[in-house]
């Protein structure tokens, strides 16, 4: 080992943000607590560790193994909080919040960390229209003022890419993705909405400018926990939400249906059979929860770490966190 390792292995005890981004991180977390008391929402706490991980297949959850009664069980680490916390609505909550924890396997660099700080909320009575408001009022609390533009996802395509995403079939949007260079980084993934997410993520997203910019009604096909509203094209009612080009946020008027959750687990699971990811086992005591009856609601949830990066003025998640994956 060489003088200078020594002296890297030395350092990796320190952490990657500064203390005047750990005391900002800490005030900006003050300020949240204070904008749900004053707003009566509740805050809550829910396991991280669960039955049951996420279904989703662009998803990898994390998991261990939980000696209980003498018994060896795999739990899995939360993504989300969302489906305990949806089972708290059903029995009569009323509006919540949660700061956590969540992982997600896979994901690092400069704006991933498999561990990360969520804030997640629920609003019964809302739709996401409504819980766009909110964020809106919380954003201004948190960040410097920055223009504020809402856009269909139809709308969005339409200005940003020069295309309707909804009157696009499979083979014209894979010439669209070749036309801008992305078959590499598909991966050889060419199903629709596979198309579409990188079209939006490389052609969108990035010419949303510097401002604050909703994107709502995404493709009923990009639906995951959110209702969809019939119609031509039928749409889900799901935002996202990006400051600068950079997502901090995801929606939903959440599905409240337990049959149509059932069959979107069953969707999940066939797509993971194809591409050879992990099984995982549906959620039965959300559904059980549904089947009792959720209430009307929309529902967020924040990356506070991205957040925090971007009211700090930095560019890199590790900057904003005590120690990411690298030194925990």
């Amino acid at each position: 080992m060489s003088a200078a390792d020594s002296s890297e292995d030395r350092d990796d005890w320190r952490p990657t943000a500064s203390l005047q981004a750990l005391r900002l991180r800490a005030q900006l977390l003050r300020v949240i607590r204070e904008f749900f008391a004053e707003r009566d929402v509740l805050e809550v706490e829910t396991p991280v560790m669960a039955a049951a991980g996420a279904s989703d297949a662009n998803i990898s959850s994390l998991s261990t193994t939980c000696h209980v009664l003498a018994a060896a069980r795999r739990l899995y680490l939360q993504t989300s909080p969302e489906f305990a916390m949806k089972r708290l609505l059903a029995a009569g909550s009323g509006p919540i919040y949660q700061i956590c924890r969540a992982f997600r396997d896979g994901e690092s660099g400069r704006l991933h960390n498999p561990e990360f700080t969520l804030l997640e909320w629920y609003r019964p009575g809302f739709d996401h229209h409504a819980l766009m408001d909110e964020m809106d009022a919380l954003l201004d609390r948190l960040l410097a003022p920055a223009p504020v533009r809402r856009l269909s996802y139809r709308e969005a395509f339409i200005e940003h890419a020069a295309t309707d995403p909804f009157e696009l079939d499979t083979q014209a949007l894979a010439a669209l993705a070749a036309r801008a260079g992305l078959n590499d980084a598909l991966g050889g993934r060419f199903d629709r909405d596979a198309l579409l997410e990188f079209l939006f993520s490389h052609l969108v997203q990035p010419r949303l400018g510097t401002g604050r910019v909703h994107v709502y009604d995404y493709p009923a096909s990009q639906a995951a926990l959110a209702k969809v509203r019939a119609g031509e094209p039928a749409v889900a009612e799901r935002f996202e939400v990006f400051v600068g080009g950079i997502e901090i946020a995801n929606g939903y008027h959440e599905l409240n249906e337990a049959a149509e959750q059932r069959r979107r687990f069953g969707e999940d699971a066939g797509t993971r059979r194809r591409r050879d990811l992990e099984p995982m086992p549906p959620d039965e005591r959300l559904l059980a929860a549904l089947e009792h009856g959720l209430p009307d609601c929309a529902g967020v949830a924040v990356g506070l770490d991205r957040l925090f990066m971007i009211a700090a003025g930095e560019t890199r998640l590790d900057a904003v966190m005590a120690f990411p994956v690298t030194r925990a």
